[in-house]
């Protein structure tokens, strides 16, 4: 009788790894709050998933997070007591100075009116046109409406920035000659406009504080709807405001 007995003993010292036995599993469900998970419960990383895979109970459970000891044993870790220096820690984080990131860079939409770059905020456009023809109105000639624009089936008022600016027929006839003439169509808290422009780059990001306040000039002519001054491509590019502006041309349309 013996020898079952050794031999018995034998084959269950050569077996393979196995999963936790019975009573691994019931203390790991019945453990009270507060007991750390010692490292020979954590059998997920040892014959589990994170580990050999050789555990039996895979085949069941496919993954150890379905597993009921992985999951009670997550329980025990967010019931434990908190550390005697966990309240004075996170107090000490929050304390500390907050460090305000970088500013975002701003993207607003570059074109020429004449000899001057401008630029608007690109949230302030909808989509940039071919010219083509445009429906003159009666006793719009000397304002700042231009006419009526098709665009995609419907007709939009024209105005010129130009005018309301005062910008100066200043380009040689070559500038003239190469010039793209395009159409900005623009839509500002629900006022959609078009205006012509000889030119449009397309959108260009730039940080805030790479805006300078304009010169004295400009920033006391009136009226002024520029917000500040940014270099591009060696060029000083005015920024205007789309509030002001947008209100100017709705007063000039009524």
């Amino acid at each position: 009788m013996s020898e079952p007995s050794s031999k018995k003993s034998v084959q269950g010292a050569t077996e393979s790894p196995r999963a936790p036995s019975s009573t691994t599993e019931k203390s790991a469900l019945t453990a009270g709050p507060g007991q750390a998970i010692e490292s020979h419960e954590a059998c997920w990383q040892s014959i589990g998933v994170y580990g050999s895979g050789e555990c039996r109970e895979l085949q069941k459970f496919i993954h150890c997070r379905n597993c009921p000891v992985y999951s009670h044993s997550a329980l025990r870790l967010l019931e434990r007591p908190l550390p005697n220096d966990y309240r004075a820690e996170w107090a000490a984080h929050f304390a500390k100075e907050q460090k305000l990131s970088p500013p975002h860079k701003t993207s607003a939409v570059l074109f020429r009116i004449d000899a001057e770059w401008l630029a608007l905020p690109t949230c302030a456009f909808q989509e940039v046109a071919e010219r083509r023809r445009t429906h003159s109105l009666p006793h719009q000639r000397h304002g700042i409406v231009v006419g009526l624009v098709n665009i995609r089936g419907e007709l939009l008022i024209c105005v010129s920035l130009g005018r309301l600016l005062g910008l100066e027929k200043k380009s040689s006839r070559q500038t003239i000659r190469t010039s793209y003439d395009r159409l900005l169509v623009a839509n500002w808290e629900g006022s959609r406009l078009v205006f012509p422009v000889d030119e449009v780059h397309g959108t260009h990001k730039f940080e805030a504080g790479e805006v300078h306040d304009p010169p004295a000039t400009v920033a006391k002519s009136r009226p002024s709807y520029t917000h500040g001054i940014f270099l591009w491509h060696h060029r000083a590019v005015g920024l205007l405001d789309p509030s002001l502006l947008f209100s100017a041309l709705n007063r000039s349309l009524t």
